[in-house]
Protein backbone atom coordinates (compact mmCIF):
# COMPACT_ATOMS: atom_id res chain seq x y z
CA UNK A 1 0.00 0.00 0.00
CA UNK A 2 1.42 3.67 -0.62
CA UNK A 3 2.20 6.05 1.74
CA UNK A 4 1.16 9.68 2.02
CA UNK A 5 3.84 12.37 1.35
CA UNK A 6 3.65 15.95 2.31
CA UNK A 7 2.63 18.52 -0.45
CA UNK A 8 4.30 21.96 0.26
CA UNK A 9 2.55 23.99 -2.45
CA UNK A 10 1.09 27.20 -1.56
CA UNK A 11 2.60 26.83 1.94
CA UNK A 12 4.21 29.53 3.66
CA UNK A 13 6.85 30.08 6.67
CA UNK A 14 4.81 33.24 7.84
CA UNK A 15 1.67 30.85 8.03
CA UNK A 16 1.62 29.46 11.70
CA UNK A 17 -1.11 26.97 10.61
CA UNK A 18 1.14 25.51 7.42
CA UNK A 19 4.33 25.27 10.11
CA UNK A 20 1.86 23.35 12.74
CA UNK A 21 0.25 21.13 10.05
CA UNK A 22 3.60 19.96 9.07
CA UNK A 23 4.43 19.13 12.24
CA UNK A 24 1.53 17.19 12.78
CA UNK A 25 2.06 15.04 9.71
CA UNK A 26 5.47 14.44 10.96
CA UNK A 27 4.44 13.22 14.30
CA UNK A 28 1.97 11.35 12.73
CA UNK A 29 4.19 9.25 10.37
CA UNK A 30 4.77 10.99 7.38
CA UNK A 31 8.37 10.85 6.18
CA UNK A 32 8.50 12.26 2.74
CA UNK A 33 8.12 16.11 1.95
CA UNK A 34 7.85 17.53 -1.75
CA UNK A 35 8.50 21.17 -2.51
CA UNK A 36 10.48 23.52 -4.66
CA UNK A 37 12.26 26.76 -4.86
CA UNK A 38 9.20 28.47 -6.78
CA UNK A 39 6.49 27.47 -4.28
CA UNK A 40 5.91 31.24 -2.40
CA UNK A 41 8.94 32.29 -3.58
CA UNK A 42 10.85 29.43 -1.07
CA UNK A 43 8.41 30.06 1.99
CA UNK A 44 7.83 26.52 1.62
CA UNK A 45 11.40 25.60 1.49
CA UNK A 46 12.07 27.89 4.59
CA UNK A 47 8.64 26.49 6.04
CA UNK A 48 10.01 22.70 5.57
CA UNK A 49 13.46 24.46 8.07
CA UNK A 50 11.45 25.46 10.45
CA UNK A 51 9.53 22.53 11.49
CA UNK A 52 13.12 20.04 11.21
CA UNK A 53 14.39 22.44 13.79
CA UNK A 54 11.86 21.26 16.18
CA UNK A 55 12.94 17.80 15.99
CA UNK A 56 15.74 15.94 16.99
CA UNK A 57 18.37 14.36 14.75
CA UNK A 58 16.89 10.89 14.84
CA UNK A 59 13.62 11.80 13.52
CA UNK A 60 14.90 14.55 10.88
CA UNK A 61 17.46 12.14 9.74
CA UNK A 62 13.94 9.92 8.65
CA UNK A 63 12.73 12.66 6.71
CA UNK A 64 12.97 12.73 2.95
CA UNK A 65 12.94 15.80 0.61
CA UNK A 66 12.06 15.92 -2.41
CA UNK A 67 12.66 18.93 -4.50
CA UNK A 68 9.96 19.19 -7.31
CA UNK A 69 9.11 21.24 -10.76
CA UNK A 70 12.69 22.82 -12.06
CA UNK A 71 11.51 23.58 -14.98
CA UNK A 72 14.39 23.62 -17.97
CA UNK A 73 13.36 24.99 -21.15
CA UNK A 74 14.64 24.89 -24.95
CA UNK A 75 15.72 28.01 -24.55
CA UNK A 76 17.99 27.73 -21.24
CA UNK A 77 21.53 28.49 -22.07
CA UNK A 78 23.41 27.10 -20.07
CA UNK A 79 21.50 23.81 -18.42
CA UNK A 80 23.86 23.11 -15.95
CA UNK A 81 24.80 26.63 -14.12
CA UNK A 82 20.83 26.54 -14.04
CA UNK A 83 20.70 23.45 -12.06
CA UNK A 84 23.48 24.67 -9.94
CA UNK A 85 21.72 27.77 -9.11
CA UNK A 86 18.26 26.33 -8.29
CA UNK A 87 20.07 23.53 -5.86
CA UNK A 88 21.98 26.06 -4.18
CA UNK A 89 19.00 28.01 -3.82
CA UNK A 90 17.01 25.26 -2.28
CA UNK A 91 19.75 24.17 -0.18
CA UNK A 92 19.79 27.30 1.19
CA UNK A 93 16.10 28.11 2.00
CA UNK A 94 16.05 24.50 3.54
CA UNK A 95 19.26 24.49 5.49
CA UNK A 96 20.57 21.38 4.12
CA UNK A 97 23.88 20.78 2.87
CA UNK A 98 22.49 17.42 0.66
CA UNK A 99 18.90 17.16 -0.86
CA UNK A 100 17.45 13.76 -0.83
CA UNK A 101 15.92 13.73 -4.38
CA UNK A 102 15.52 16.67 -7.02
CA UNK A 103 13.30 16.46 -9.45
CA UNK A 104 13.36 18.17 -13.13
CA UNK A 105 11.04 19.02 -15.85
CA UNK A 106 12.20 18.60 -19.20
CA UNK A 107 11.67 18.16 -23.26
CA UNK A 108 13.22 14.69 -23.87
CA UNK A 109 15.89 16.42 -25.85
CA UNK A 110 16.87 18.35 -23.38
CA UNK A 111 17.69 14.92 -20.80
CA UNK A 112 21.21 14.48 -21.76
CA UNK A 113 22.55 17.68 -20.67
CA UNK A 114 20.32 17.81 -17.92
CA UNK A 115 21.33 14.41 -16.32
CA UNK A 116 24.91 14.86 -16.47
CA UNK A 117 24.86 18.36 -14.31
CA UNK A 118 22.62 16.14 -12.12
CA UNK A 119 25.48 13.81 -12.16
CA UNK A 120 28.42 16.49 -11.21
CA UNK A 121 25.54 17.46 -8.57
CA UNK A 122 25.71 14.08 -6.73
CA UNK A 123 29.79 13.85 -7.23
CA UNK A 124 29.66 17.56 -5.64
CA UNK A 125 27.18 15.91 -2.33
CA UNK A 126 24.85 18.11 -3.03
CA UNK A 127 22.22 16.09 -4.29
CA UNK A 128 22.22 12.24 -3.86
CA UNK A 129 19.73 11.28 -6.84
CA UNK A 130 17.38 12.82 -9.26
CA UNK A 131 14.25 12.36 -11.42
CA UNK A 132 11.82 13.51 -14.09
CA UNK A 133 8.21 14.95 -13.52
CA UNK A 134 5.38 16.79 -14.52
CA UNK A 135 5.73 15.06 -18.09
CA UNK A 136 2.64 13.55 -20.09
CA UNK A 137 4.41 11.00 -21.38
CA UNK A 138 7.94 9.05 -19.80
CA UNK A 139 9.83 7.02 -22.25
CA UNK A 140 11.36 5.19 -19.36
CA UNK A 141 13.65 3.02 -20.98
CA UNK A 142 15.38 6.51 -22.77
CA UNK A 143 15.53 7.79 -19.55
CA UNK A 144 17.19 4.46 -18.09
CA UNK A 145 20.05 4.73 -20.71
CA UNK A 146 20.51 8.91 -20.91
CA UNK A 147 21.46 7.99 -16.78
CA UNK A 148 23.83 5.06 -17.76
CA UNK A 149 25.69 7.39 -20.06
CA UNK A 150 25.46 10.55 -17.89
CA UNK A 151 26.95 8.74 -14.95
CA UNK A 152 29.58 6.89 -17.10
CA UNK A 153 30.06 10.56 -18.50
CA UNK A 154 31.28 12.23 -15.26
CA UNK A 155 32.75 9.30 -14.03
CA UNK A 156 30.35 8.55 -11.47
CA UNK A 157 30.32 3.86 -10.86
CA UNK A 158 26.81 4.48 -10.71
CA UNK A 159 23.64 6.52 -11.97
CA UNK A 160 21.59 8.40 -9.58
CA UNK A 161 18.27 8.72 -11.41
CA UNK A 162 15.33 6.78 -8.96
CA UNK A 163 12.39 8.62 -9.22
CA UNK A 164 9.34 9.84 -11.43
CA UNK A 165 6.37 12.02 -10.32
CA UNK A 166 3.25 11.38 -12.37
CA UNK A 167 -0.20 12.94 -11.95
CA UNK A 168 -2.22 9.77 -11.32
CA UNK A 169 -5.71 10.57 -9.91
CA UNK A 170 -9.49 8.92 -10.11
CA UNK A 171 -9.93 10.96 -13.51
CA UNK A 172 -6.36 10.90 -15.03
CA UNK A 173 -5.24 7.73 -15.05
CA UNK A 174 -2.69 7.62 -18.49
CA UNK A 175 0.15 7.58 -16.21
CA UNK A 176 -0.68 4.55 -14.68
CA UNK A 177 1.12 2.34 -17.41
CA UNK A 178 3.93 4.43 -17.13
CA UNK A 179 4.22 4.00 -13.33
CA UNK A 180 4.16 0.22 -13.97
CA UNK A 181 6.99 0.62 -16.56
CA UNK A 182 8.91 2.81 -13.76
CA UNK A 183 8.32 0.28 -10.60
CA UNK A 184 9.38 -2.79 -13.26
CA UNK A 185 13.04 -0.51 -14.14
CA UNK A 186 13.69 -0.38 -10.27
CA UNK A 187 12.34 3.42 -10.07
CA UNK A 188 9.75 4.78 -7.36
CA UNK A 189 6.87 6.25 -8.46
CA UNK A 190 5.44 9.67 -6.49
CA UNK A 191 2.06 10.60 -7.82
CA UNK A 192 1.29 14.32 -7.33
CA UNK A 193 -2.41 16.21 -7.98
CA UNK A 194 -3.78 13.28 -5.73
CA UNK A 195 -7.20 16.00 -5.42
CA UNK A 196 -6.64 18.47 -8.79
CA UNK A 197 -7.88 16.61 -11.71
CA UNK A 198 -8.64 17.19 -14.71
CA UNK A 199 -11.04 16.42 -17.30
CA UNK A 200 -12.50 17.42 -20.92
CA UNK A 201 -10.27 20.32 -20.23
CA UNK A 202 -11.98 21.24 -16.78
CA UNK A 203 -10.22 21.53 -13.07
CA UNK A 204 -11.81 19.50 -10.74
CA UNK A 205 -11.42 19.77 -6.88
CA UNK A 206 -12.13 16.08 -5.91
CA UNK A 207 -12.97 17.21 -2.10
CA UNK A 208 -16.25 18.05 -0.53
CA UNK A 209 -16.31 20.48 2.68
CA UNK A 210 -18.97 21.52 4.91
CA UNK A 211 -21.65 24.26 4.58
CA UNK A 212 -19.67 27.63 6.82
CA UNK A 213 -22.06 28.21 9.24
CA UNK A 214 -20.69 31.47 9.48
CA UNK A 215 -21.47 32.70 6.15
CA UNK A 216 -24.36 34.61 6.07
CA UNK A 217 -23.70 36.33 9.35
CA UNK A 218 -20.50 37.76 7.86
CA UNK A 219 -21.86 38.85 4.97
CA UNK A 220 -25.05 40.67 6.16
CA UNK A 221 -22.54 42.28 8.95
CA UNK A 222 -20.08 43.76 6.08
CA UNK A 223 -23.16 44.72 3.91
CA UNK A 224 -24.81 46.81 7.07
CA UNK A 225 -21.80 48.54 6.86
CA UNK A 226 -21.25 48.84 3.46
CA UNK A 227 -24.99 50.50 3.26
CA UNK A 228 -24.08 54.10 2.64
CA UNK A 229 -22.68 55.99 -0.24
CA UNK A 230 -19.60 56.23 0.31
CA UNK A 231 -19.02 52.26 0.23
CA UNK A 232 -22.21 51.82 -2.46
CA UNK A 233 -19.57 49.93 -4.70
CA UNK A 234 -18.29 47.63 -2.23
CA UNK A 235 -21.88 47.50 -1.31
CA UNK A 236 -22.81 46.22 -5.00
CA UNK A 237 -19.58 44.06 -5.23
CA UNK A 238 -20.60 42.33 -2.15
CA UNK A 239 -23.94 41.62 -3.12
CA UNK A 240 -22.82 40.10 -6.67
CA UNK A 241 -20.22 37.85 -5.38
CA UNK A 242 -22.57 36.86 -3.14
CA UNK A 243 -25.21 36.08 -6.15
CA UNK A 244 -22.04 34.46 -7.74
CA UNK A 245 -20.78 32.51 -5.12
CA UNK A 246 -22.17 28.54 -7.18
CA UNK A 247 -20.48 30.03 -10.34
CA UNK A 248 -17.03 28.80 -10.23
CA UNK A 249 -15.63 25.69 -11.44
CA UNK A 250 -13.39 24.83 -8.70
CA UNK A 251 -12.38 26.36 -5.81
CA UNK A 252 -8.75 27.70 -8.29
CA UNK A 253 -10.74 28.75 -10.53
CA UNK A 254 -11.87 31.49 -7.42
CA UNK A 255 -8.72 31.95 -6.01
CA UNK A 256 -7.77 33.31 -9.59
CA UNK A 257 -10.22 35.65 -9.81
CA UNK A 258 -9.89 36.70 -6.30
CA UNK A 259 -6.42 38.25 -7.06
CA UNK A 260 -7.38 39.46 -10.66
CA UNK A 261 -10.60 40.99 -10.04
CA UNK A 262 -11.97 41.08 -6.37
CA UNK A 263 -8.75 42.29 -4.43
CA UNK A 264 -7.63 45.41 -7.05
CA UNK A 265 -11.58 46.37 -7.25
CA UNK A 266 -11.74 46.38 -3.19
CA UNK A 267 -8.40 48.07 -2.97
CA UNK A 268 -9.78 50.89 -5.48
CA UNK A 269 -13.04 51.15 -3.57
CA UNK A 270 -11.51 51.92 -0.45
CA UNK A 271 -8.37 54.12 -1.30
CA UNK A 272 -10.30 57.31 0.00
CA UNK A 273 -11.52 55.78 3.33
CA UNK A 274 -10.19 57.69 6.42
CA UNK A 275 -7.55 55.32 8.41
CA UNK A 276 -9.73 55.11 11.17
CA UNK A 277 -12.84 53.64 9.78
CA UNK A 278 -10.26 51.49 6.75
CA UNK A 279 -9.06 49.44 9.53
CA UNK A 280 -12.17 48.36 11.04
CA UNK A 281 -13.97 47.64 7.44
CA UNK A 282 -10.43 45.52 6.72
CA UNK A 283 -11.53 43.52 9.44
CA UNK A 284 -15.14 42.57 8.15
CA UNK A 285 -13.66 42.60 4.16
CA UNK A 286 -11.26 39.78 6.09
CA UNK A 287 -13.82 37.70 7.77
CA UNK A 288 -15.62 37.67 4.86
CA UNK A 289 -13.28 36.37 1.99
CA UNK A 290 -12.83 33.85 4.39
CA UNK A 291 -16.48 32.73 5.00
CA UNK A 292 -16.55 33.56 1.20
CA UNK A 293 -14.02 31.44 -0.14
CA UNK A 294 -15.00 28.38 2.36
CA UNK A 295 -18.75 28.92 0.34
CA UNK A 296 -17.43 28.93 -2.82
CA UNK A 297 -15.69 25.48 -1.72
CA UNK A 298 -19.15 23.88 -0.66
CA UNK A 299 -20.97 25.05 -3.51
CA UNK A 300 -18.46 23.27 -6.09
CA UNK A 301 -18.04 20.06 -4.52
CA UNK A 302 -21.42 19.82 -4.70
CA UNK A 303 -21.54 20.30 -8.25
CA UNK A 304 -18.66 18.30 -8.64
CA UNK A 305 -20.28 15.20 -7.09
CA UNK A 306 -22.87 15.50 -9.36
CA UNK A 307 -21.00 16.35 -12.32
CA UNK A 308 -18.52 13.14 -11.27
CA UNK A 309 -20.76 10.79 -9.87
CA UNK A 310 -19.75 7.72 -12.14
CA UNK A 311 -16.19 7.67 -10.65
CA UNK A 312 -17.61 8.18 -7.13
CA UNK A 313 -20.75 4.96 -7.73
CA UNK A 314 -20.02 2.34 -4.57
CA UNK A 315 -18.40 4.45 -2.22
CA UNK A 316 -19.99 6.48 0.06
CA UNK A 317 -17.47 8.24 1.85
CA UNK A 318 -16.57 11.89 1.17
CA UNK A 319 -15.04 12.58 -2.30
CA UNK A 320 -11.50 12.65 -0.98
CA UNK A 321 -11.52 9.48 0.85
CA UNK A 322 -12.60 7.97 -2.32
CA UNK A 323 -10.25 9.60 -4.14
CA UNK A 324 -7.22 9.11 -2.23
CA UNK A 325 -8.64 5.72 -1.35
CA UNK A 326 -8.24 4.49 -5.02
CA UNK A 327 -4.56 5.96 -5.33
CA UNK A 328 -3.85 3.72 -2.04
CA UNK A 329 -4.42 0.55 -3.95
CA UNK A 330 -2.63 1.35 -6.60
CA UNK A 331 0.87 -1.13 -5.79
CA UNK A 332 3.05 0.63 -8.15
CA UNK A 333 2.59 4.19 -6.17
CA UNK A 334 5.15 4.30 -3.43
CA UNK A 335 4.18 7.69 -1.87
CA UNK A 336 1.13 10.08 -2.53
CA UNK A 337 1.75 14.05 -2.70
CA UNK A 338 -0.86 15.67 -0.79
CA UNK A 339 -1.19 19.58 0.37
CA UNK A 340 -2.62 18.99 4.05
CA UNK A 341 -1.84 23.05 4.72
CA UNK A 342 -4.44 22.13 8.06
CA UNK A 343 -3.87 20.19 11.01
CA UNK A 344 -7.19 19.26 10.63
CA UNK A 345 -6.60 18.19 7.04
CA UNK A 346 -3.41 16.07 8.48
CA UNK A 347 -5.74 14.19 10.76
CA UNK A 348 -8.23 13.48 7.68
CA UNK A 349 -5.51 11.95 5.65
CA UNK A 350 -3.54 10.41 7.90
CA UNK A 351 -6.94 8.56 9.17
CA UNK A 352 -6.75 7.04 5.62
CA UNK A 353 -4.21 4.55 6.07
CA UNK A 354 -5.65 2.37 8.56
Amino acid sequence: MSTFAFGTYRVSDENLLHIEAMKEAIEAGVRLIETSSHYTDGGAQRAIARVMALFEDDIRDEIEIVNSSVYIQNDTQNISEYIEEEIKKSLKNLQLNSIETFLIECDDELISDAFTALEKEIQKENIKSYGICNKKSFDIANYMQEAQKAAKRVGNEKHGFTTVELAINLLEREGLQYAALAKKSGLRVLSCRALDAQKDGLMYRLAEYDEPKDYYHTLNELLDICDNEQLKPLYNLIEQMDSNKHKFGFIGEYDSFLLAQILPHIKKTIEKIPQEVLDVLLEYIERFLRAYRDMVAYETAKMTKVSLKEYFQGCDAKMQECALGFLLEIDDIESIIVGMRKPSYVQEIMALRS
